[in-house]
């Protein structure tokens, strides 16, 4: 028998394998979360010219330096400017121009002074008296200040998050050049599951993984479709992974990945045509692990015990989902805590033990952790890596991954 692989060498054997999906232009508002397959520059200036930051009136900043309460400037009002138009004229030494927030700054002004620091004079509405000094390009968004023409704004392979589409969409474009989004075939093999709402015979459990996965492989950006629950013979296995291949760009199973007697996974497989890469990997939960390609698809046979379906997907099956769109990193977020139980790893697999991070920075044990358990799963936002025959203090501080 072949020796189990470490958690590093299986993710390698992975990246190493897939591939990104090929891409293609999408409406911006149809690419939140996808990732950029190419570098995109800016074609404008943002701001694409000198503008007001508020409601107020442009001024020549001389003009208005001795301003005070007490003695407040009196300017001449020669015109008004909405956000979208340009007032025609020129600002010149003692007069001024009502703005809005955006408008474009009138040439001759070089300052915008704050509608609250002014006052109309009731008798002469065409006077306006300046209380405040402003000094030079005060309240003017400058011409490029943001952006300037040219320069890189998003670089291949990051994600398109709101602030990313935001700025796309200021700079002019339309659509992103982003790969495609992976569909992902979900099935669970074994007799004794049931589908929820059924009733329950004697040694039969309702099915949850293809539930729980289908949130993970969504999170992960990808799609996921739900098939039927599969019975233990090799000829239904290897019926529902040949159509969950032909409709999918990979495949995921839970149970039946090990060697027993009913166990069809890997031969069902083999008879499409795939070939397996491996089938062990060293961590706790989720030894039993299948790793395999069939032509330009994949297959990542999960075990079928509820948080070691879990725990592979999250360390080996999300980060291949993650390359196949094109991303430049694969892991889970890492932040630091402060442990308050003590984990102890007594095992020679690495231990991914369930935690909570806790609003205040403190770190406990999700609960049970056996493989089964879901209902610290259901309770736990993160998990340790925690070495074999070691453990952790309360009050270490402990790195978290997070997948929430």
């Amino acid at each position: 028998m072949k020796p189990m692989l470490s958690l590093e060498e299986a993710q390698q054997r992975i990246l190493s394998t897939v591939r990104p999906l090929p891409p293609a232009d999408l409406p911006l508002a149809q690419s939140a979360g996808r990732f950029l397959a190419t570098s995109v520059s800016s074609p404008i200036n943002l701001p694409p010219f000198d503008n007001s930051a508020m409601d107020g009136y442009a001024v020549i900043a001389a003009d208005i330096a001795s301003a005070s309460e007490t003695t407040p400037t009196p300017l001449r009002l020669i015109g008004k400017t909405a956000a979208g138009a340009v007032f025609q004229g020129e600002v010149t030494p003692g007069t001024c121009v009502r703005l809005f927030t955006g408008s474009p700054l009138p040439s001759g002004a070089d300052a915008v002074v704050m509608q609250e620091d002014t006052t109309v004079d009731p008798a002469h509405p065409e006077l306006i008296h300046v209380r405040d000094r402003a000094r030079p390009w005060e309240n003017v968004r400058l011409k490029g200040e943001d952006v300037k023409s040219g320069s890189a704004i998003a670089q291949i392979g990051d994600r398109l998050t709101f602030g990313r589409l935001s700025l796309l969409a200021a700079t002019g474009f339309a659509n992103a050049h982003v790969h495609r989004a992976p569909t992902v075939a979900l099935i669970a093999t074994g007799s004794e599951l049931r589908e929820g709402g059924q009733d329950l015979q004697p040694g039969q459990i309702f099915e949850s993984n293809r539930i729980g996965l289908s949130a993970l492989v969504a999170a992960a950006g990808a799609t996921a479709n739900i098939h039927a629950i599969v019975p233990d013979s090799l000829e239904a296995t290897e019926r529902a992974l040949g159509t969950a291949l032909e409709s999918s760009d990979l495949v995921i199973t839970s149970g039946g990945v090990s060697v027993g007697e009913f166990d069809h996974v890997k031969q069902a497989f083999e008879n499409l045509g795939g070939t397996l890469d491996f089938w062990r990997v060293a961590i706790r939960p989720g030894k039993p692990f299948v790793f395999g390609r069939c032509h330009n698809k994949y297959l990542f046979g999960l075990p079928g015990n509820p948080v070691s379906a879990m725990v592979t997907f999250l360390l080996l099956a999300r980060p291949a989902l993650l390359k196949m769109q094109g991303a430049r990193e694969f892991g889970l977020r890492s932040q630091p805590g402060l442990l308050t139980t003590e984990i102890i790893n007594r095992g020679d697999r690495r231990h991914f033990v369930r935690v909570t991070l806790q609003d205040d920075g403190t770190v406990v044990s999700a609960g049970l952790q056996g493989s089964h358990a879901l209902s610290s799963l259901a309770t736990a936002n993160g998990m340790i890596d925690t070495p074999p025959k070691s453990g952790f203090r309360p009050g270490e501080t402990v790195q978290i991954l997070r997948w929430d």
